[in-house]
């Protein structure tokens, strides 16, 4: 292990980070080693010894402690490079970049072009008169929306968080005043026209603006979808492997047009999500600037974006940094659930009732 790169992981507890680390123990590569932590005594991950030879349990992003503590860890394990995956801790790191300096290599955007991406009335805003941003508006938790400029049904969500947070099928004014009520805890929402059409992913990975890899997937089913009145938890369960270049130049002309506003160029993975209208005209819903949990679905069907990650900042010598849009065999899907490794198979494979 003593020539292996120590790698720090944030954020443990969630399925993200341990899709992460899972496609880099499973893929052919033995450079890494990785050190995790997280705020929460009960995220599984600082008890899971065999993705990580040493966790450590530290104060939230926002705490002034939290930083003297990361700091103790990287100077513990000589860290080489932070692997940053909750969306809120990669807002902390890009704002440490610009003010004080990282304390070890990240992959990491400028603060600006960062906090507007996580912010979804801010990126609507920013993108508004594009063709593929849905009509919408916000407002206020409590106000009353009498006039909202949107025909029912239509769809809301809070401005800021990810999995699905406050999003509801909205179709009366009654579900939406009962909906705020419910949901105290947000206290903006953003209303967009209802979208019918496939729920579609596009992954992209930039180095000083310049697309190094990417990859589209299509979400159908979300694990414990039951518990979410919307059905939407943000972690999916059944989901296609698509092939499609048409999201990859939409999801890029959105980055760039961020990152151009606010004079920066993109570094590091980006999740945008789309949504297909009554058309089948595909339009952006939101901008992760973070991997999502289905990552190693993608790792284990041919396309390894952590790896891809580690190598081009880390091993750059031996890595190809050619753009590359990773395909897969039609009708490949994958099939995940809590607590197990993910199913990569072919549809036309499903088992089907005997006649």
């Amino acid at each position: 292990m003593t020539n292996k790169i120590n790698i720090l992981v944030t954020g443990v507890g969630g399925p993200t980070p341990r899709s992460f680390v899972r496609s880099i123990i499973d893929s052919e590569s033995d450079a890494y080693n990785f050190i995790g932590v997280d705020a929460d005594p009960l995220a599984m991950g600082l008890y899971d010894n065999t993705s990580y030879s040493k966790t450590y349990l530290v104060p939230k992003a926002d705490s002034e402690h939290y930083w003297a503590e990361i700091a103790k860890i990287i100077d513990r394990h000589h860290i080489r490079f932070a692997v940053v995956l909750p969306e809120a801790e990669v807002v902390a790191w890009s704002k440490r970049k610009e003010e004080d300096g990282l304390p070890c290599k990240a992959f990491i955007s400028s603060r600006h072009a960062t906090e507007t991406l996580v912010d979804k009335k801010q990126l609507h805003d920013l993108l508004q008169n594009k063709p593929y941003i849905p009509c919408y508006c916000t407002f206020l938790n409590g106000e009353k929306n009498n006039n909202l400029p949107l025909d029912y049904p239509y769809w809301v969500r809070g401005t800021v968080g990810s999995s699905g947070l406050g999003s509801l099928k909205i179709n009366s004014e009654k579900e939406l005043e009962e909906w705020m009520r419910i949901n105290p805890l947000i206290e903006e929402f953003i209303a967009s026209e209802f979208l019918p059409g496939r729920n579609l992913a596009c992954k992209i990975m930039y180095m000083d603006g310049k697309i190094l890899r990417s990859a589209c997937a299509e979400r159908v089913t979300y694990i414990m979808s039951k518990v979410a009145p919307s059905g939407i938890t943000g972690n999916t369960a059944f989901g296609r492997l698509i092939n499609d270049k048409e999201l990859v130049k939409i999801a890029d002309e959105a980055i760039s047009s961020v990152f151009s506003k606010h004079q920066s160029k993109a570094n590091g993975i980006f999740t945008v999500d789309f949504k297909e209208n009554a058309q089948g005209k595909p339009m952006i819903t939101e901008i992760n600037v973070r991997f999502v949990a289905f990552v190693s679905s993608l790792a284990k069907a041919g396309a390894n974006l952590p790896l891809d990650y580690l190598e081009a900042n880390l091993n750059p010598e031996k890595f190809s940094f050619t753009y590359q849009h990773y395909e897969f065999l039609e009708g490949t899907i994958f099939l995940r659930d809590v607590d197990e490794k993910p199913v990569v198979m072919n549809e036309k494979d499903l088992l089907a009732m005997e006649a």
